[in-house]
């Protein structure tokens, strides 16, 4: 061999050691990135046509790929939303029409299917609402990694409690993928930011104080530029297959809705959708055509040759990307948020030229003269009506049969609800149990209170006591008999140390819901801190006799019963409280403390003998212990357990 094949040798192997090392492996599987952006209406982004925001990022994505003027979600909450992304399904069929429903297993995800083709999987949520062990439970199924919230958050501030700032996010993200190099690898990035409460931060703050939901949705594009421009940097951004999407828009005051979740206007339905292909294929392609959110799932699927399951609810976009094709989709859409009030839930069907909701006062609404949905059309003999109705029971009669909610949520997270603006599942009450929902109050009728509760809820958050307090009286005013505002105006009044108000207010929320676990209980608060010891114990027992599952509840009434001079029924509390939190600390020495008030001194040596052993340093064992012993006549013992309390109590011995 001469020197000059020798050396072209060496070049080419060294080559391709470092292709194998510092370049992304040579695959047909494309790198797969997901951004959804939570809360995006899609004629509040500029690329879509809106002037008074600048989204640079997403502008970019469009002109690299395709972009879906006429793209529409099925759901307006977050979780229902996003279900419906990763699985390809309606709400409906998918079952996650509530929070902390969990995603039932026949349901393949997103996530499962790349997996199966060699993906490395991971997902980056922007706030708890999709945490997988609370709120979202399923969705992390095929997920290397999911990025949940802390377990017990350090902080008390929402950033980092609830939510994430969008570049926290994306940095995770980065974070992630500079650890796996290597492909193919599929990304979820969820962006939070533009959902309320809007406060983006500098210079985002100042650039948009008049409309701040517009400097939320400048902040998150930012976010989104520096994830893109990481791609670029490493040479992924090319071969990648990007999806940006929103889950769902925002009122922002038409219909008189201020969020989502309420309606089925297009204001909360329309969203963005951005697909770049690999090689920029079809670059700078707009689709005026009506699609799905369902549609994405399976596009994806059909790009990267994999077998789409029996059943999806949308169809690959591809017949869109190279042709001029047209066809239009039908969109359906559902919303049962209203039942948390005790109003209807919606159904929807959109074509291109109309929608119908769904509704206890029906409504039909010419898209093209109408665009902002504002005159009713509806005639019950209209012949298009006839048609949606049809179509809306064929859905209907496909579905599987209805199973009852399996969403436990914790008090905990119900409050982090409550922080995001929602209501939370302990809310719902038994107005929502009707054998017909077009029975219930039409959400058109009822949105202004549902405005107010948002307001007092965020206020409530924000230590903003007086405009809670305000927000809520002035539902009252419209309704004197909402169980929600009378249970939130409660909560205000307890927090704030009034408690007989307090404990007057749960009681007209629990006439009115009178199977409404949460409101017995906090009524069972208020009432043990005004010393009404039996109707505490009452509402208590009201409580848990509803959800036996409440282990602060179990708690409270074991105290109120030891105060009661009921040992034996404390006795049985803390016993229940432990089957629920075997290792709670404050549970046994509750248990302890009835053992001693029943007389059982053996049992409660027993038990603190053991509790002391594992807990070194817990005084309060120690001075139970102590009681126990002298109790039992064991003089030293006590002795022992009793200058041990003192030494970790810090109380100085006395001179002799």
């Amino acid at each position: 061999m001469t020197a000059r094949k020798i050396i072209l040798c060496l070049v080419l192997l060294s080559s391709g050691a470092l292709a194998s090392t510092s370049a992304p492996e040579a695959t047909s599987q494309p790198d797969v990135f997901l951004i959804t952006i939570d809360t995006l209406r899609a004629d509040h982004v500029h690329c879509y046509g809106y002037d008074h925001v600048q989204t640079p990022a997403l502008d970019g994505l469009a002109r690299n790929g395709i972009r879906f003027s006429h793209a529409f979600t099925p759901s307006p909450i977050t979780n229902m939303s996003h279900t419906t992304i990763l699985t390809g399904l309606l709400p409906s069929v998918h079952g996650v029409t509530d929070f902390a429903i969990p995603l039932a297993p026949i349901h393949s995800t997103w996530a499962e299917f790349l997996k199966k083709r060699g993906y490395h999987t991971a997902a980056f949520i922007g706030a708890v609402i999709l945490d997988s062990r609370t709120l979202a439970p399923g969705l992390d199924r095929g997920f290397d990694f999911y990025d949940n919230f802390p377990e017990h958050p350090k902080t008390k501030s929402r950033w980092g409690r609830v939510e994430r700032r969008g570049m926290d996010v994306v940095q995770h993200a980065e974070t992630w993928l500079t650890a796996h190099r290597f492909g193919p690898r599929f990304v979820w990035v969820h962006l939070y930011d533009p959902h309320d409460p809007y406060d983006p931060p500098a210079p985002y703050s100042q650039l948009y104080k008049d409309h701040l939901y517009d400097g939320e949705i400048a902040y998150a594009d930012s976010a989104l530029a520096n994830f893109v421009n990481y791609l670029k940097q490493r040479g992924w951004y090319e071969q990648s297959l990007i999806i940006v999407v929103g889950d769902h828009g925002e009122g922002l005051g038409e219909h008189h809705e201020e969020t989502h979740g309420i309606f089925l206007y297009d204001s909360t339905t329309h969203v963005p959708l951005i697909l770049k292909l690999p090689a920029q294929r079809s670059a700078a392609k707009v689709v005026d055509a009506q699609v799905r959110t369902t549609d994405i799932l399976p596009t994806v699927l059909d790009l990267l040759a994999v077998a789409s399951p029996a059943h999806l609810d949308g169809a690959s976009l591809k017949p869109y990307f190279v042709s001029a094709n047209s066809a239009q989709r039908t969109a359906f859409a559902e919303t049962d948020y209203p039942l948390r009030f005790g109003w209807a839930p919606l159904r929807s069907v959109r074509t291109p030229e109309f929608k119908f909701i769904e509704a206890p006062r029906p409504e039909l609404y010419s898209l093209q003269s109408d665009p902002r949905e504002v005159t009713n059309l509806y005639q019950p003999w209209d012949p298009k009506v006839q048609k949606f109705r049809g179509m809306l029971a064929d859905l209907r009669s496909k579905l599987p049969p209805p199973t009852p909610s399996a969403g436990t949520v914790g008090q905990g997270t119900v409050n982090e609800l409550r922080a995001l603006g929602y209501l939370g599942p302990s809310d719902a009450g038994s107005s929502t149990n009707v054998p017909e929902p077009s029975l219930l109050p039409d959400p058109k009728d009822k949105v202004e209170e549902q405005n107010l509760l948002h307001r007092a809820m965020i206020a409530s958050e924000d230590n903003r006591p007086a405009e809670a307090r305000n927000a809520l009286e002035k539902v009252l005013q419209l309704n004197p008999k909402s169980p929600t505002a009378l249970l939130q105006l409660g909560e205000l009044e307890f927090q704030s140390g009034e408690y007989t108000k307090a404990a007057e207010h749960l009681g007209r929320a629990r006439e009115i819901r009178p199977d409404d676990a949460t409101a017995a209980y906090y009524q069972g608060q208020a009432l043990e801190k005004t010393g009404n010891l039996p109707a505490a114990r009452d509402a208590l027992e009201a409580s848990l006799k509803l959800s036996p599952g409440q282990f602060p509840a179990r708690l409270l009434l074991g105290e109120v019963y030891l105060r009661l001079k009921d040992g034996k029924a404390a006795e049985d509390q803390f016993e229940a409280a432990l089957l629920l939190q075997p290792n709670s600390v404050e549970a046994k020495l509750d248990l302890a403390r009835a053992l001693i008030a029943s007389g059982n001194y053996a049992d409660t040596v027993q038990q603190l003998e053991l509790l002391t052993k594992s807990q070194p340093k817990n005084a309060e064992g120690f001075e139970l212990l102590s009681q126990a012993y002298s109790a039992l006549g064991k003089k030293t013992e006590a002795k022992v357990a009793e200058s041990r309390a003192k030494q970790l109590r810090g109380v100085p011995k006395k001179l002799h």
